[in-house]
Parts: structure tokens; sequence; C-alpha cells
């Protein structure tokens, strides 16, 4: 086999065991993950695994800090665009991430739970006070705000109560889900339902004009 073919299959296989650990991860959180959890669901031995990856506590950082980077970076591209306006991003925001996380349902419990077990680890890998302050998003908000087009002078208010909107659904899925009988498939028309209604709440809630 020459090199390039090992590089390769070296990289083949952490790969495999990367996707292996999210899906258990984003299951099970980190305390209750074991590593031969994540061993069985790549369908590789343990010793392998550890190999490529001297420790859970190492494997599942790499995960978080990617997961928070992707869902942050997506984020701040949305936030820096500017040739679109206030009322589009938050379009763009609520269009994008109930799909994503229709896809990836797992997410939002994952960042919740890491959030609270490790808040100032993630603030100092992921710049997220510069991404949301140098912002044109916080720009395009203090103008309106100027201009009294937006009453809540706060945009984090703003920008919570937009997320909530966008991610609290799925946290309490099995209680909304419970509550009218619904299938996975209308479950998921509701939040389809709701990339429409959610710009029309938050300028309910913000907008003067």
């Amino acid at each position: 086999m020459s090199v390039s073919e090992s590089k390769k299959k070296d990289t083949t296989t952490e790969e495999k065991i990367k996707a292996a650990a999210k899906t258990v991860f984003y299951k099970k959180g980190f305390t209750a993950t074991r590593t031969r959890d994540i061993a069985e669901e790549a369908g590789l031995n343990l010793a392998l695994l550890n190999y490529y990856f001297r420790s859970k506590a190492k494997l599942f950082e790499i995960i978080m800090v990617e997961t928070f980077a992707g869902f942050v970076g997506s984020v701040k591209i949305i936030l820096n665009d500017d040739k679109t306006s206030l009322q589009q991003k938050v379009e763009i925001i609520a269009d994008r991430y109930i799909d994503f996380i229709i896809a990836e349902p797992e997410i939002p419990t994952f960042i919740l739970t890491e959030i609270r077990n490790n808040p100032d680890g993630l603030l100092k890998r992921l710049p997220i006070r510069e991404i949301l302050n140098d912002s044109v998003f916080i720009k395009q908000f203090q103008e309106s705000v100027q201009k009294k087009i937006i009453s809540e002078p706060n945009p984090l208010h703003f920008l919570m109560n937009l997320l909530g909107l966008v991610i609290f659904p799925f946290i309490a899925k099995p209680i909304v889900m419970g509550s009218r009988n619904l299938k996975t498939e209308e479950f998921h028309l509701l939040m389809q339902e709701r990339k429409k209604k959610i710009p029309i709440w938050i300028n309910t809630m913000f907008m003067t004009v």
C-alpha cells in the first residue's frame, strides 16, 4: 500500500469515528456515553478508536467545537450580509435553522446541555461576542432604533425572541407532539408553517411601523 493510500485510509477511519461519536454524543451527552458505544456505532474495535483518539473527553471536545463552530459560523454569515435587510435576516434565520434542526434533531438539546455545563469554555473557543458586536445586524438594528422603526433598544431581546421561536418547539417536541397526538410528519409540517409565521410575530413584537 502506498503512503498516499495509507493516509487516505487513516483519514477515512478518523472521519468514521467522528461521525459515530457525533451520533452517540448527540443522543446521550458526554456523561452517559462510553467509548465502547462509539466504537460499536462506528463498527470498529475499541483499541482502534483509542489509537485515533486517546480519550472520550478529547473526542467530545472535537465534536462539541465543530458543532458550535458550524452553527455559529452560519449565523455569522447571515448577520454580516450587508445585502439583506433586518427583516430578510429574520426570514433567512427562521427558514434555514428550522430545516437545519429538522435534519439534525438532536442538536438543540446537545447545545443547551453543553452551554449549561461549560459556558466559559465555549466562549473561549467561539468568538460569539465579536461576531455579534461587530456585525452588520447590530448596525442595522441600531439604525432602526434611531429611526424609531424598532421599539426595543436592546438587540439581545430581539435575538433571544427570534432564536427562542425557532429552537424551543424542537426542545419541547415530545410535549408538542403528545399534546395533539401528532406524528413526526405532522410535527415537521407545523415547523414549516413557522417559517412564515416567525417573521410576522417578530414584527408584531418589535416593529413600530
